[in-house]
């Protein structure tokens, strides 16, 4: 089941998030300062659009020029409001389609959306079949040996837990014998996994990781309660906390760990020759204002940067 499945009804009404909270508004007739409205529809007539910039676009390697498209993969599976599927359940939309578009548009480009999942997207950046890969992607080190990056967004995850739920984040150890569940090669895995080894090494129980592909199925399992707790993105885990009523928020982390803020970009192959027009791209749209727009349409307020920065540094690599 596609995730507009469970909220075609949620899209019939004004969807209200306050944005860094953990609860809806009670009253949805209004639109206090703070909030969002998610527009969960194919239309997507409010999307954030930008005229080319001639000096910029100039940049983008010839054969790309030519053929007049930007081709970017990602996943589809993820809940608003990053990449999921519209009320169609066929049209791929949410922040992080705007932020592609964003740069196609800033470039002179059309943009081509596709959908792939998560380990194909990169086989896909290898090959050369897509342009860049913008998904909520995490830096890494290991990931900049094969990639160049672009940063736009502040990597932050959160700790999801039933609503019912005893469960209070201290710090890791917190999770020592509990069932927490993953999605599989992202960084909040290999975050999960650290502190997994880091527990286990002080003598303590070990979390019992459970993996997970689809946002639906991490749903189902909270929901039930044969999850004690699901890390995955900040944003998506604000939106199903305030809209579902059935989760909630205990703790938000930087994806990166305790000593580094994580960053989310756009990826490309490295030194194919795109990622500097695609880095200037997005400190234009920085600079005047529609990256703003951007973080404002989807309540991202708390994953905002103020620079774009072409391959900062990463989630250390694995041991």
């Amino acid at each position: 089941m596609k995730f507009s499945a469970l909220v075609t009804a949620a899209a019939t009404a004004v969807v209200l998030l306050a944005t860094g909270c953990t609860e809806p508004e009670a009253d949805s007739a209004a639109q206090p300062a703070g909030s969002v409205t998610f527009d969960l529809s194919p239309a997507q007539s409010g999307r954030v659009r930008a005229a080319k910039v001639d000096a910029i676009a100039a940049e983008v390697p010839k054969a790309i020029r030519d053929r007049g498209t930007l081709v970017v993969t990602g996943t589809s599976g993820a809940a608003p409001p990053l990449r999921f599927y519209a009320t169609d359940d066929r049209t791929v939309v949410g922040s992080e389609i705007d932020f592609a578009s964003l740069v196609a548009d800033i470039l002179g480009l059309k943009l081509d959306a596709q959908v792939a999942d998560w380990s194909q997207n990169f086989v896909r950046v290898d090959s050369g079949e897509v342009d860049a890969f913008i998904s909520n992607v995490t830096v890494t080190e290991e990931r900049k040996e094969k990639y160049d990056f672009a940063t736009y967004r502040k990597d932050n995850v959160a700790l999801e837990v039933p609503i019912q739920s005893k469960l209070e984040y201290k710090d890791r150890t917190s999770l020592a014998g509990k069932r927490i569940g993953v999605g599989s090669g992202t960084n909040q895995e290999q975050l999960l996994v650290k502190w997994n080894e880091q527990n286990r090494a002080e003598g303590l129980p070990p979390i019992d990781i459970a993996y997970f592909q689809q946002t639906t199925d991490y749903y189902l399992a909270l929901a039930s309660q044969r999850l004690d707790g699901y890390l995955g993105p900040n944003p998506t885990a604000i939106y199903h906390a305030a809209t579902a009523k059935q989760t909630r928020i205990v703790g938000t982390f930087s994806g990166a760990g305790e000593a580094l803020q994580g960053e989310i970009a756009v990826l490309t192959k490295k030194d194919n020759g795109l990622i500097t027009a695609v880095q200037h791209a997005l400190a234009y749209a920085i600079e005047h204002g529609t990256y703003q727009q951007v973080i404002d349409r989807w309540g991202l307020q708390s994953e905002k940067v103020t620079e774009s920065r072409i391959n900062p540094p990463g989630l250390p690599k694995k041991r």
